[in-house]
């Protein structure tokens, strides 16, 4: 792992912007904290009006998020049930919720190491459930990862060694626009770009030293991986073909077909693309859990380690996961440097009833759609420092709600009215330093504040709720945050 110094090497400039009619901050060499490539080539532009600019970035998702921020921010007053109040009020109604509720959810998660360690005390302090914004897609990886181990590789190897990608169900522009500019722009290698199971990306285009192609357009994901696994343990492919002719002739309509639209013979074409992964110098397997169809993409995650684990043997190669967004991979990493497990994870009080387990892991669980449909969560702690992401729509009127979030969800709060506590807080590297994960997960890239309003973090936050908490505990002696009734586990009925 590589961990850069926690002094951020950006600098920066004051100057006039293209117009010369509003004074800009320059910073320079900015590390954008809106997608988890983590671009660091930038440099972002802070104007006296509040808004921000990233020049030549060509990047949507960037120019979207950016879009989010202006004068209205740093004014920004914290909400208590639909009013206007002081950060101080909000956080000591903040902490009486928390105090009163026997099974906390702290969801959203979006946030930045520093954040995560806070959260997590806080969640020792109150005995709560941890689940992020992206645990749908983050789960699948996890999952394969504890069963069967992986492969992975990072941005460097990708540009500087990988002279055959293969994407796997994936157009990687749509969610990470830059992708291709990161791994592939002034490059002299020579590149095969094979596209499995999906169109080629349009952004893939133009790049020099590079041939793209398309196979199996239209197949079924499952039944492609069951082909590929088999022609990567030996099977011969002429077999394959027999029992998918087989297949096929007892069902007309299932039908693999090849960027050209004739029909193929999948495990031929496979067995082509296995024989270049065997001759290539390096091989790299791009997926995105987010886009693998569900409610199994961990058994396609696991097959496409395998495929990898199985050249390796012979070759190199190695699975590139394109996730993590919104701190996602951030904070499952913190977490489990903190406490040994993922997220979807219950942290028990230190007070916890005997013989209740100090953590409890369950990726099914603890997931927060199902906790919100099934009433399982008796408040909910929202963190969005990012972008303006609001809480499920799902989650009952009646239920506490605290938000931790980006200044844009304060009119959200607002109209919510009842059980809503809003504090406004900093997005680590607008107006904040921190620190994320890069899509990778073994690089870890210092976030400088392009801007600066006066917002405190997530984690000075958490850390007030903390104190405050241990403040109503030591009040009541003997009767810790939360146990105002008899524990249970969610999914538990008093009796």
């Amino acid at each position: 792992m590589h961990l850069s110094p926690n002094d951020p090497s950006a600098s920066r400039t004051n100057a006039p912007d293209t117009t010369g009619a509003r004074a800009a901050t320059i910073t320079r060499d900015w590390v954008c904290p809106f997608c988890p490539l983590l671009c660091d080539d930038l440099s972002a532009d802070s104007h006296d009006d509040g808004t921000l600019g990233v020049p030549h970035a060509d990047c949507a998702r960037l120019t979207q998020a950016l879009a989010c921020y202006g004068a209205g921010d740093a004014p920004c007053r914290s909400v208590v049930d639909g009013n206007e109040a002081d950060a101080d009020t909000a956080l000591a109604h903040a902490a009486q919720r928390l105090a009163n509720a026997r099974r906390p959810l702290f969801g959203g998660l979006s946030t930045d190491v520093a954040g995560a360690r806070a959260l997590y005390a806080l969640a020792a302090d109150c005995g709560a459930m941890l689940d992020h914004l992206q645990g749908d897609a983050l789960t699948p990886a996890t999952l394969a990862l504890q069963d069967r181990g992986s492969f992975f590789t990072t941005l460097s190897e990708v540009r500087a060694r990988a002279d055959l990608l293969v994407f796997f169900g994936c157009q990687p522009s749509l969610r990470y626009p830059r992708f291709f500019t990161r791994t592939l722009a002034n490059t002299d290698l020579a590149r095969e770009l094979v596209f499995v199971g999906c169109a080629a990306d349009p952004a893939a285009e133009g790049f020099a030293h590079t041939r793209i192609e398309t196979l199996l357009v239209n197949a079924d994901s499952f039944d492609t991986l069951a082909l590929w696994s088999a022609l990567a343990e030996g099977r011969e492919a002429a077999a394959l073909d027999r029992d998918e002719a087989n297949v096929s002739n007892r069902n007309a309509d299932d039908k693999h077909t090849n960027d050209s639209g004739s029909h193929a013979h999948p495990a031929a074409t496979l067995a082509s693309l296995q024989a270049r992964i065997a001759a290539a110098r390096y091989t790299v397997i791009v997926y995105e859990p987010a886009a693998l169809p569900g409610p199994h993409a961990a058994l396609l995650i696991e097959a496409l380690n395998r495929i990898v684990k199985t050249a390796n043997r012979t070759s190199r190669a190695a699975c590139l996961a394109l996730g993590g967004d919104d701190g996602a991979l951030t904070v499952n990493q913190t977490m489990t440097w903190l406490s040994g497990l993922p997220l979807r994870t219950r942290v028990a009080m230190p007070a916890r009833v005997a013989g209740t387990a100090p953590l409890d892991h369950d990726p099914y669980r603890y997931r927060t759609g199902r906790l919100l449909a099934e009433r399982e969560a008796d408040a909910l702690l929202w963190i969005a420092s990012f972008t303006p992401h609001a809480w499920p729509a799902s989650l009952d009127p009646a239920v506490p709600l605290i938000v931790l979030g980006h200044p844009a969800l304060a009119d959200a709060a607002k109209a919510r009215g009842a059980n809503t506590v809003f504090v406004p807080v900093a997005t680590p590297g607008i107006d904040g330093n921190g620190h994320l994960f890069r899509v990778d997960s073994s690089v870890v890239l210092p976030l400088t504040a392009a801007r600066g309003a006066a917002l405190a973090s997530v984690a000075e936050m958490a850390a007030q709720l903390s104190e405050r908490l241990r403040a109503l505990s030591a009040a009541r002696p003997g009767i810790p945050p939360g146990a105002h009734a008899p524990a249970q586990h969610p999914g538990e009925a008093h009796s």
